[in-house]
């Protein structure tokens, strides 16, 4: 059931439109990347800065509703590369996906959140004991969620997690049929502008707020020099959204269909910066790999610093 519940998931992605040369001849003479994206987070991101004009190979869009489904695709080799959190990658590698992450970012945490109704009596962390709350397995905000318990010398057994997709957490909270939600922006900006939801613990002092571009083994060997124009146009990309919040906040909410209140607010409070992938990077990760093996998510402890690649070069 789970495997065919991903096929229809990664069938319905792939189907998203691709950005395809000007005829069919050349593309096939062309690279061709295969980009999984988030909500049309990159793709809007280049889109607006025009980093999409006159590019010297192909882009296959797919979009995913979350990390997990992402990470599928890749370990399937569905998709080149794609970006993903620093949590969900983990898990991946974990399980024995061979990708590594080649570029890096640290946006501030605070839209990685927990969620409660307007009028929820939960006023911190500690009032979650016994609560019900939804989350994706393996998502930043499942991570979020275990860390703001651990601060308060409570775990995992002491609520009861619920597993389920953005949209149908969503529901359920709005329904009340959990009692908070673990998410991300632009999930959080949207239930905060809309006064469905507010945020009874933020991400901040939580979480690392990296992210990062991870892909396939083939697609580093085959495709690196595509790879790292794509990359720094995405570096391009993002100082050029920070020069002109208001045009990039406009594109934003037209491709991933949300309103533009929403869409300004995640943006300009993520403050969304790509590094290099340096000692501190590896270390943080490390420390979040840890985390998960001594909360039980983890098997064995990862080894992060075999996870990456630094051999692309990071520059705007």
């Amino acid at each position: 059931m789970q495997r065919r519940r991903f096929s229809q998931i990664l069938a319905s992605s792939l189907a998203a439109p691709a950005l395809l040369g000007p005829s069919l001849a050349q593309s096939q003479q062309r690279v061709l990347l295969r980009a999984g994206d988030q909500k049309g987070g990159l793709q809007a991101l280049l889109d607006a800065a025009g980093e999409l004009k006159n590019l010297p190979y192909d882009i296959k869009w797919s979009e995913f509703p979350a990390a997990a489904p992402l990470a599928e695709a890749l370990n399937a080799d569905a998709v080149d590369f794609g970006i993903i959190g620093d949590a969900p990658l983990l898990f991946t590698l974990a399980a024995g996906s061979r990708v590594k992450a080649f570029a890096a970012s640290r946006s501030d945490a605070y839209g990685t959140a927990i969620l409660v109704q307007p009028d929820s009596p939960l006023k911190s962390a500690a009032d979650l004991k016994g609560k019900r709350v939804a989350t994706n397995r393996g998502s930043i905000g499942h991570y979020v969620t275990l860390k703001a318990l651990d601060a308060v010398g409570l775990s995992a057994d002491d609520i009861q997690l619920r597993f389920i997709p953005p949209a149908e957490a969503k529901l359920a909270l709005t329904q009340g049929s959990v009692d908070a939600w673990a998410t991300w922006d632009p999930y959080t900006a949207l239930a905060e502008t809309s006064k469905h939801a507010r945020v009874l613990v933020s991400g901040r002092g939580l979480w690392t707020g990296l992210s990062y571009l991870a892909a396939t083994e083939s697609a580093l060997r085959d495709k690196r020099a595509t790879l790292q124009d794509f990359k720094d146009r995405v570096a391009r990309a993002q100082v050029w959204s920070y020069q002109n919040p208001d045009s990039f906040s406009a594109t934003l909410a037209r491709i991933i269909g949300i309103p533009e209140e929403a869409a300004k607010l995640q943006f300009v409070r993520r403050a969304t910066h790509w590094v290099s992938i340096d000692e501190q990077v590896v270390a943080d990760q490390q420390r979040t790999a840890d985390f998960y093996l001594k909360a039980g998510l983890l098997k064995q402890r990862l080894q992060v610093s075999n996870t990456f690649d630094a051999g692309f070069r990071n520059k705007a």
